[in-house]
């Protein structure tokens, strides 16, 4: 029996994400880490990590059998035997976990993705917002700053929310300046970040009518845990959204496992 482990490594701009499956396709290690100004440094960071965390079921890097890189510094992943881009290994990664999903939010740290998928888990279309950081991973850090807050903290204060504060800039820079001049005019806390919600899950809405919207509708990245965010978006399409049993921050290294799971059995074959 081959008893070769299977890495995906996802080099993301805030955040390294690695996942090890053995040859069922279970995941048996899994790690998220800090980004470093390094992509390697992080990369190894993840992959160690995740190793430790497979409880000794992998001592060491020889006994992957196969690995890929992902994410935006996936060229520069240690030892990966291939690199696929971001968008494929989230579509795959959320069909290993939650087949019925067919439109994916993916949130990342620098960039916004509407991804669409069909029954196998390929990519049918999708649109990408990169020219601008409102609706990413480090505007919502901006923002939980804003409000002398961590990113847990933040991501619940709009729960508590008597009415939406709109809010009107797009930019992020300019949102951040109309939050702090909103919180210095005493406006009630928790109906500003409701407005910043709000915004975002239009902007959302508005990127997937180019790649489309087909239920079931999944969110992936750091930001599916923004409890307030997922609120929104669910009041804005008028249903619930997929919940994920697996952690939605590791699904591009999910689907990057997977990948190498499938390529080292194609090459045995």
């Amino acid at each position: 029996m081959d008893n070769k482990y299977f890495c995906g490594c996802d080099v993301g701009s805030t955040y390294g994400k690695s996942v090890i499956m053995n040859n069922k396709g279970e995941i048996i290690g899994q790690a998220i880490t800090r980004s470093k100004l390094d992509p390697e440094e992080t990369a190894r960071a993840a992959i160690s990590e995740a190793i430790i965390n497979s409880g000794s079921m992998v001592n060491n890097i020889n006994e992957f059998g196969y690995m890929v890189g992902t994410g935006y510094g996936r060229d520069l992943v240690p030892f990966a035997n291939e690199n696929i881009s971001e968008i494929s290994c989230h579509a795959m990664g959320v069909h290993v976990v939650a087949p019925t999903v067919r439109t994916i939010i993916d949130f990342g740290g620098q960039d916004l993705k509407g991804i669409s998928v069909d029954e196998n888990g390929s990519v049918l279309n999708f649109q990408m917002n990169d020219k601008c950081a409102a609706g990413t991973g480090r505007f919502f850090e901006a923002m939980a700053r804003a409000f002398e807050m961590n990113i847990d903290e933040f991501s619940k204060l709009s729960l508590k929310a008597e009415e939406e504060i709109p809010i009107t800039s797009q930019c992020s820079v300019f949102a951040e300046t109309e939050v702090i001049s909103l919180i210095s005019k005493r406006k009630n806390p928790s109906d500003i970040a409701l407005g910043i919600q709000a915004s975002v899950a239009r902007r959302c809405y508005s990127l997937l009518r180019g790649a489309g919207t087909k239920p079931d509708i999944a969110v992936t990245g750091g930001c599916a845990k923004n409890e307030g965010l997922l609120k929104c978006l669910e009041s804005m399409f008028g249903f619930k959204l997929k919940k994920l049993p697996v952690d939605p921050q590791l699904m591009g290294a999910v689907g990057a496992a997977e990948y190498a799971r499938i390529k080292h059995k194609n090459e045995k074959n």
